[in-house]
């Protein structure tokens, strides 16, 4: 791989991983119809990954760096029901992440096998749509994500498991799974933004060891697609928390109605 084509697909990577479309999708729909397949690099793949990881590590350095001090933060302070609010969150994110676990513990190798469904996997970009329709049409809740409760945190961790689905948009998900639960419309983006960073680690987790295999020759591409991802996943999370806000993430429905059901006219036209 060069370093040109290493940025390309860490420009791609940027775009695709927090925008509600489904980067899986797209890939099983490409793989399809253009014979576009990834990069077959586990390791490279992995860069990419912990590029978008740093984005959000970076664009809320301020929010994470506040909740990982509130964890060693227990004596009482003027700033004592602050720290209990961010272990509460803490506590929902941890929450959150298990029960995404559990669903892939649970359904993971049938979800996994529908990447070899391209109907099924166009049928579930329709599927996202809607949940991306609905979110611009709930109203923002009062509650904040401090105040969530297990139950929810539960739903929203739920939601985002079965995002493991082709097709099925994790940051769509979790951000419309936390308004229908009555949270506060920017808090749930970011709530859904830093639920990511364990989900980022925990898919990526057991490919840290290929580390060893590096070698300095791909040291400079792998870069390159590592920076790439970070910069343009750090643009894109300004960029989706503004349309949040606004309720103006109904365009990226309507796209993926539009690619959902060309493919499947596509599909069953080819049979």
């Amino acid at each position: 791989m060069n370093f040109f084509s290493a940025v390309l697909l860490g420009i791609l990577q940027g775009l695709t991983e927090f925008l509600p479309v489904s980067s899986s999708g797209h890939l099983v729909l490409a793989q399809h119809f253009f014979g576009v397949q990834d990069s077959g690099d586990t390791l490279f793949e992995v860069f990419m990954h912990l590029g978008t990881l740093l984005a959000v590590l970076a664009f809320f350095r301020r929010r994470v760096w506040s909740l990982l001090v509130s964890l060693f933060s227990w004596k009482k302070t003027l700033r004592h029901q602050a720290h209990r609010r961010n272990r509460n969150i803490v506590l929902y994110l941890l929450l959150a992440s298990v029960a995404t676990g559990v669903v892939f513990l649970l359904f993971g190798d049938f979800f996994e096998a529908l990447y070899a469904q391209p109907l099924a996997v166009a049928v579930m970009l329709l599927a996202t749509g809607l949940i991306v329709f609905i979110s611009d049409h709930l109203r923002s809740g009062d509650i904040p994500a401090s105040n969530m409760g297990v139950p929810r945190s539960l739903f929203i961790g739920l939601l985002q498991g079965f995002a493991i689905i082709p097709g099925i948009s994790r940051s769509g998900s979790t951000i419309t799974a936390s308004l229908l639960t009555g949270l506060q419309r920017r808090e749930a983006a970011e709530f859904s933004f830093l639920l990511s960073i364990p989900a980022i680690l925990a898919a990526n987790l057991m490919s840290l060891g290929l580390f060893q295999q590096l070698s300095w020759s791909r040291f400079g591409a792998y870069l390159g697609g590592f920076l790439a991802a970070f910069g343009v996943a750090y643009l894109v999370i300004g960029f989706l928390l503004e349309l949040i806000s606004k309720a103006k993430l109904r365009y990226f429905s309507y796209y993926c109605w539009a690619v959902g059901l060309i493919s499947i006219a596509l599909i069953l036209w080819k049979r």
